[in-house]
């Protein structure tokens, strides 16, 4: 674990308590900055509601390797769902597009 990430030793409450008050302030600065900046809301919050929701049925073995795949990657599996469904959209308008281009127009 990083250093950064690993809760200090104390000697004393007052000593953790003091700790703890000066990060409060210091989050609450933070905070207070970034909303004078207009830079809240700039994540997945602001985006929620934003992306229409469907619900699809799929067999539970595709569910399970979903899940297998996505965990090796790091990824949540619904996220990694969607990035398989926009590649793969994306792959099938590439070709349909390529045939359309190869097809010659119909005669006049």
């Amino acid at each position: 674990m990083p250093e950064e990430f690993k809760a200090p030793k104390f000697t004393s409450d007052s000593e953790r308590a003091q700790r703890w008050n000066s990060r409060e302030k210091n989050i609450a600065h933070t905070f207070e900055h970034s909303a004078a900046e207009q830079h809240l809301g700039q994540g997945t919050a602001k985006r929620k509601g934003a992306t229409p929701t469907t619900t699809i049925r799929l067999e539970a073995e595709d569910i399970a390797r979903a899940r297998a795949q996505a965990e090796r990657k790091g990824l949540r599996y619904q996220t990694y769902l969607k990035m398989l469904l926009r590649e793969t959209l994306l792959k099938e308008e590439k070709k349909m597009a390529a045939r359309t281009a190869r097809t010659p127009p119909p005669p006049n």
